[in-house]
């Protein structure tokens, strides 16, 4: 695991060109504290710094090939390395290290672009070929690994956090109003765009090829389309229980300790399960707990633990403890993001590191399975709209609106809203609605009118017409929710403490195997996750097979009201908001009151403009270039 730099000149690579990569590339020392790398010629320059795990003293970057004419910078681990490194050497191409990152520079020379298609891994990765004057960039087909890039001039340059870009002084500060709106949408910015203006990510499972003619960005991969396996429930689940093991047993190759986290849900219990199977060994499985029943899953995850042979590690997070991490952990992140879970996975980063370099965690397995409860729901949101509107909106919607509010975790009242946000909307819309905060109606009162006309958010979402709902939502999730919000959040927060983190269920012969299958196969009903709890049936608990979602959230609307309503009132108090123009003010104040009375819980979109308001506070509104157009 490492971070990446550099840039491509084509009119020629100056000296301050090339001390500003060294500059980028030492802004990501946490993320490679064991070593820096880097080379340059004539046009290019590129920026290496290393968390050791494969061949700890030999793995060295940048790696150049035998005459020193194709360069490769990774940021990642590729699982196949030994496999590809077997038929390269059956070739003829010679090696020098043991290192993973090596086998990329001659699979390169053997296969040219395609190599890609070869990779079994997470990455970002950097290709110079000095014979053709060609860099290649490249992300990972899921997006687990994060690549941005830019242009200044002729120079494109590129680096594995947004952040580090901006100390090159000639790159724009300026916010992407349309992706600031698309923020608060969402929660989380999607790709292509950053917040930044003039900055892109490179979107999962694209390449970037940049020559002195053209920069050129192509999909290399693409998700299969759902419901085109069709074969029996027991086939299924046999065949993915098997591939998921053989993915476990590749992420567990290190060369540094490794440990897993276990929140005590079905996914991080059958990684555990299965990495302890797989290696025989007592692994550390790293939790962390809340004081808040509906928030804790302490007990569960403990009984897995146990029943692994494994070492449970347990930290219990308190809401001071929110304070000593949030500022840290706002620093740590390139664009904001609204996902509370983020301080637990920054602590249980923190809890891990101290005792491991590499875990496993079981994201993904949700969007692979059909394991959030929205899935079932977009199947029951046909047939309510069937329900007439005078019904809807003269009796359902007035009950719903007198439950009290409640600030549990999964709360009905909280449920029942969110629904209902979504009534005769598209499935892309509704789900949305019901995954992130602010609606269109919202965000038109949210912004000031002066800022809104000009910036409506306008996306468009790759996902296939689909007759099923749910199907058509578990395709988005991987699309847009997965990389662009729980893979940005567990990158940043576990770099930011030097820990590699790794997902098995998205090796992507896991993924296109369950996105290929029917639907049918993984709800049953409202049961989310069927197939996936019949493969692990006898591997995990009992009682864990038949728990529902649950979530690896915060108590964030109660605290909203407690412990930390003084932080929240004063940066969204009018005064504090009035310093960049964006929001109402009155409208943000409409929310706060009626939150702070329970009249409605507003807690996800008054944190969603918490983290903002921290994020920028933090990263811009300092900056002398800080100009919003």
């Amino acid at each position: 695991m490492c971070a990446i730099c550099g840039v491509f000149d084509p009119q020629g690579v100056t000296p301050e060109q090339v001390s500003l990569v060294t500059t980028i590339r030492d802004a990501m020392a946490h993320r490679g504290p064991d070593d820096a790398g880097d080379y340059h010629d004539a046009h290019v320059a590129l920026g290496v710094r290393r968390l050791s795990i494969i061949d700890v003293a030999g793995g060295h970057q940048p790696i150049p090939n035998e005459d020193r004419t194709v360069w490769v910078a990774l940021n990642g681990e590729i699982y196949n390395y030994r496999e590809l490194r077997q038929d390269l050497e059956t070739a003829g191409h010679r090696f020098t290290t043991q290192s993973d990152t090596e086998v990329l520079v001659h699979l390169y020379e053997e296969r040219g672009e395609r190599f890609l298609e070869a990779l079994r891994g997470m990455f970002g990765l950097a290709a110079w070929d000095a014979r053709r004057q060609r860099l290649i960039l490249a992300r990972d087909r899921l997006g687990i690994k994060p690549l941005y890039y830019t242009t200044v001039g002729t120079a494109l340059w590129f680096a594995s956090e947004l952040k580090a870009l901006l100390r090159h002084p000639a790159v724009s500060r300026d916010l992407d109003l349309t992706a600031l709106d698309q923020y608060l949408c969402h929660e989380y910015v999607p790709a292509p765009r950053s917040i930044i203006r003039g900055i892109q990510k490179l979107p999962p499972g694209h390449r970037l090829t940049a020559d002195a003619q053209e920069i050129r960005v192509e999909r290399y991969w693409r998700l299969p389309r759902p419901g085109m396996l069709r074969i029996g429930r027991q086939e299924a689940t046999a065949r993915f229980r098997d591939l998921l093991q053989e993915s476990v047993s590749l992420h567990l190759q290190s060369d540094v300790p490794v440990g897993v986290w276990l929140s005590g849900g079905l996914d991080s219990s059958a990684i555990l399960a299965m990495a302890s199977q797989v290696s025989g060994r007592i692994l550390p499985a790293f939790t962390i707990g809340f004081g808040e029943a509906s928030f804790d899953e302490t007990a569960s995850a403990r009984a897995v633990a146990t029943a692994c042979g494994a070492e449970h590690v347990l930290h219990r997070m308190s809401v001071a403890e929110v304070f000593d991490v949030l500022d840290d952990a706002v620093a740590a992140c390139d664009e904001p993001l609204g996902d509370s879970s983020l301080l637990p996975t920054w602590c249980v980063s923190r809890l891990a590191r101290s005792r491991v370099t590499v875990a496993l965690s079981g994201d993904g397995g949700d969007e692979l399975s059909g394991g959030y409860p929205t899935y079932p729901a977009h199947r029951l949101a046909r047939w309510y709209d069937r329900v007439p509107r005078f019904l809807r909106r003269g009796l359902i919607a007035p009950l719903v609106q007198r439950l009290p509010v409640s600030h549990a975790n999964m709360s009905v009242d909280f449920l029942a809203n969110r629904f209902l946000r979504g009534e005769d909307q598209r499935v892309v819309d509704r789900h949305f609605l019901w995954m992130g905060a602010f609606g269109a109606a919202e965000r038109a009162a949210l912004w000031a009118p002066d800022v809104w006309p000009d910036h409506r958010n306008g996306s468009s979402w790759d996902v296939a017409e689909l007759n099923d709902p749910a199907e058509a939502a578990m395709q988005l999730d991987l699309l847009t929710y997965l990389p662009d919000d729980l893979l940005y959040k567990v990158d940043r927060a576990s770099m930011a403490h030097g820990l590699e983190v790794r997902v098995p269920f998205l090796d992507h012969r896991v993924v296109e195997f369950a996105a290929q299958l029917p639907a049918a196969l993984k709800l049953r009903g409202f049961r989310t996750k069927a197939f996936l709890r019949q493969a692990l049936d006898g591997l995990v608990p009992p009682a864990i097979l038949r728990r529902p979602k649950k979530g690896f959230g915060m108590p964030i609307s109660a605290w909203l009201c407690g412990a930390l309503q003084p932080l929240a009132a004063e940066r969204l108090s009018s005064s504090h908001l009035a310093r960049h123009g964006f929001w109402n003010p009155d409208y943000v104040g409409q929310l706060w009151h009626q939150h702070q009375r329970r009249i409605r819980n507003h807690g996800k979109l008054l944190w969603t403009l918490l983290m903002f308001e921290l994020w920028y506070d933090r990263h811009l509104a300092n900056a002398p270039e800080a100009v919003h157009e």
